[in-house]
């Protein structure tokens, strides 16, 4: 089973949690976190909300269907992404900070404007909006123990969050099925930190240790299930490991449902370099490096390598590319 940790811990013994937090991050780059201060009537509000907007008719879904946004927002039906090449079996909602159009904008700076919202569940943008604003705090609590656990001053991220940051929320249904198992394909996250909600009873997440090595990580209640992305591993030297992650398609007639919140600082932020410790410099692993998914240190250019390739008919129909490179789940 992954580590859990408790946030709660941090204000008691914050050595002790920081110790847990380094360990965790390097050795399997995910864990479940407790004591984060999120009431549990929040999770069964917004995961009510998704199951709400699932449960609408194709048309009302389609409404906010993602190719109506240049930036990358809103539903894609079944079958509308793909990872390393292969469809995802999910259907979802991106949705991302609230935003004017940059007039005449180049490259990710593309990715900034506004979310689409259904129309016919007008409760949902209030507690999305709401829930990003949490998540937020929570994650930049996080960064800040990391940080300090790393040697280096507790608010040395602060500056990559502290105007536009990038976040996203991605509200995920996978049905069953019985032709295909891939939910979405193995991938890394491309931002700093993700925090995954999914319902009680659900199954499918798989974690990979070692290389060919996965594990399930089922739901623990009233936890999320927390992750690093690229960037971590960037600023640490490979010390802090992305790990890739996939989902298994719900076998017939069952589905799950998901949250996940990916932390991502502002499109031009460069995420800080931390000069390590001796002591752990010498564990560091080094940023992977694969000529088909390089990983960049502006955060705005691996967002806009991921969603380009996860969404090539969005690409292409309002930016006029076809990706090159295996598509990359967010």
């Amino acid at each position: 089973m992954l580590p859990v940790l408790d946030l709660a811990e941090a204000e008691r013994e914050p050595d002790r949690f920081r110790t847990a937090l380094l360990a965790a991050a390097h050795e399997q780059g995910f864990f479940y976190l407790t004591g984060h201060g999120i009431d549990p009537g929040r999770f069964t509000e917004v995961l009510g909300l998704a199951r709400r907007f699932f449960a609408l008719p194709p048309e009302a879904k389609d409404e906010i269907s993602q190719l109506k946004s240049p930036q990358f927002r809103g539903y894609s039906r079944l079958g509308g992404e793909l990872t390393n090449g292969a469809v995802d079996w999910r259907e979802q909602i991106d949705i991302g900070p609230e935003r004017e159009v940059i007039a005449d904008a180049q490259g990710y700076w593309r990715l900034q404007g506004p979310n689409l919202w259904p129309s016919a569940l007008p409760q949902l943008r209030a507690a999305m909006e709401a829930w990003s604003t949490d998540l937020s705090a929570v994650g930049l609590r996080l960064l800040r123990h990391w940080a300090a656990a790393l040697g280096a001053e507790a608010s040395t991220f602060d500056p990559a969050f502290a105007a536009l940051p990038a976040t996203l929320i991605k509200v995920v249904r996978y049905p069953g099925s019985a032709d295909t198992t891939q939910g979405v394909g193995a991938h890394k996250d491309s931002g700093v930190l993700t925090l995954l909600l999914v319902e009680p009873d659900s199954h499918g997440l798989q974690v990979e240790l070692a290389d060919g090595e996965w594990v399930d990580a089922d739901p623990v209640p009233g936890a999320f299930i927390v992750n690093i992305g690229e960037l971590l591993e960037v600023a640490t030297g490979g010390y802090l490991r992305a790990t890739r992650h996939r989902v298994l398609a719900p076998r017939p007639g069952t589905d799950r449902v998901s949250i996940p919140y990916f932390l991502n600082p502002a499109l031009d932020a460069t995420i800080p370099i931390i000069t390590l410790p001796p002591d752990l410099a010498a564990h560091s692993r080094g940023v992977d490096a694969d000529p088909d998914n390089p990983i960049f240190d502006t955060y705005g250019a691996n967002a806009w390598k991921s969603r380009t390739r996860a969404h090539p008919d969005v690409a292409e129909l309002h930016h006029g590319i076809t990706p090159k490179g295996p598509a990359s789940a967010y």
